[in-house]
């Protein structure tokens, strides 16, 4: 007797980043064969691995993330995980209620109120169920970054032990599980080989591209890349005697390999436009231009130090030329022209520091090939670090570093105002584990503007003042 065999197609991307490029192929590709399947009598489920979401692109920044999500709705997804994108460059508030709209989904279990209830706007798994009785069930995680999530009033937990610990649990009641992995492909890889409850991990966060999937410990793993360039597709083959999964196979699908019309370009515009109207306000009133210089001190520069000073109360600031891309002339200044200028989703940070770290810090600033050197990730939507810019941070013709006021000594403490990119470790192996506070939910533009409305209010108050006493 033949035993009857079942297909069940599961589509995913991963790591958008709002880039909308390939926008309209994806969607009207993901529609098309969900018509196709269910035309045929196969089960199709639509999946987005979070970082769906980027506020350096004006759409996202100028909806708040919501037009991402009615994006996510028309092209049919049924679940999604998030990234650390839409998890901690949003406030808590706005995190709330991106999904308020959603058609779809929300999977994620390591990620909870501080009193360890689960928001509204998520689940810690979902069990779908097809038409043929085959039931599916699907767990998310995202990558942990305590720190930035403790400091939005979130409490986020290491997700390997939790997504293995619901796998084992609804393992007898489903007959395929996926996992939502915004973890990375190293975590991907270590999960698959501590968990055989796993079928299918659907990868992210680290822009890896499987083409044919990779196979660890009998669980197939699938990612797409970044940005768009590929849509990912998983058809699993289930015995329906048995309920055991008989085949795996992994594909990708590259954009470009798809028809093209002609509304898509137009299309991808009125994504750029739609945003710029909504960031098209007034912010403050810029009584000097302001020059930006990629090698050298700016005038852009400038104002952004003592921007970042003054907002931190640190003694001193440090941050790279790179991030400013672009210049503001005199005149009005506006939301979109900060956010084309910084469109960074990057916070401010202070460091406590003993002398002879800040020491040890102002020296590696000073590496010659950084300037030059292409950045990618860590926040960072420019192309190049520039030369690292100091405020309140020099050397004195004694040969001395100072600090504001105070000669940096060994023994005694300061406080650098940076980025929260330079926290890492990448750049500064010390200060990744130095005593720090980030500042959030704001960015650097928020800071930017919020120095900027300061200074035009005192412009403003000073030259009232003058106008009265001539009077």
């Amino acid at each position: 007797m033949k035993r009857q065999v079942e297909t069940i197609h599961f589509y995913h991307t991963n790591d958008i980043h709002s880039h909308f490029d390939s926008w309209p192929k994806i969607n009207r590709y993901l529609l098309s064969k969900r018509q196709q399947h269910e035309m045929g009598g196969e089960a199709c489920y639509i999946f987005d691995i979070g970082d769906h979401v980027d506020r350096s692109h004006p759409f996202t920044e100028g909806t708040f993330g919501k037009g991402n999500v009615a994006l996510l709705n028309s092209a049919g997804y049924d679940a999604v995980t998030i990234g650390n994108n839409e998890g901690i460059t949003m406030s808590k508030k706005a995190l709330n209620s991106l999904y308020e709209g959603a058609d779809f989904d929300v999977v994620l279990c390591n990620l909870s109120e501080t009193d360890g209830s689960f928001p509204k706007w998520l689940v810690p798994y979902k069990i779908y169920s097809t038409e043929q009785g085959i039931t599916i069930g699907v767990v998310g995680a995202t990558a942990m970054y305590t720190a930035f999530y403790e400091k939005l009033g979130w409490h986020i937990e290491e997700p390997k032990r939790l997504l293995k610990k619901i796998a084992d649990q609804i393992r007898h009641k489903t007959d395929i599980i996926v996992c939502l992995s915004h973890l990375g492909v190293h975590e991907d890889r270590f999960l698959a080989e501590q968990c055989d409850s796993i079928d299918v991990i659907l990868g992210a966060h680290t822009h890896h591209l499987f083409p044919e999937g990779e196979l660890v410990n009998h669980t197939l793993l699938a990612a797409t890349g970044k940005f768009g360039e590929y849509v990912g597709h998983i058809a699993i083959q289930l015995d329906m005697d048995t309920r055991k999964v008989i085949g795996k196979k992994a594909e990708v699908i590259h954009m470009n390999e798809l028809e093209s019309h002609e509304e898509d370009i137009q299309e991808a515009n009125e994504f750029i436009q739609a945003g710029n109207e909504a960031l098209d306000e007034k912010v403050f009133f810029n009584a000097s231009p302001l020059k930006q210089q990629l090698f050298v001190d700016s005038p852009m520069s400038s104002f952004f130090g003592r921007a970042l000073i003054d907002y931190t109360g640190a003694e001193c600031a440090m941050f790279n030329a790179g991030i400013f891309l672009g210049s503001l002339e005199q005149g009005w200044v506006t939301k979109r022209m900060v956010h084309s200028l910084l469109p960074h989703p990057i916070n401010p940070c202070t460091i406590t520091l003993d002398g002879a770290e800040l020491l040890e810090v102002y020296k590696l600033a000073g590496n010659e090939s950084w300037p030059e050197t292409e950045i990618k990730g860590l926040g960072f939507r420019g192309t190049f670090m520039g030369k690292m810019i100091f405020e309140r941070l020099f050397r004195k013709s004694d040969g001395e570093l100072y600090a504001g006021n105070r000669k940096v000594v060994v023994g005694q403490t300061y406080t650098l105002a940076t980025l929260d990119m330079f926290t890492f470790g990448f750049f500064f192996p010390g200060l990744k584990d130095a005593v720090k506070e980030y500042h959030m939910p704001e960015l650097i533009r928020d800071v930017f503007i919020w120095y900027g409305m300061k200074k035009d209010s005192r412009n403003r108050s000073e030259t009232n003042q003058a106008n009265f006493t001539q009077e």
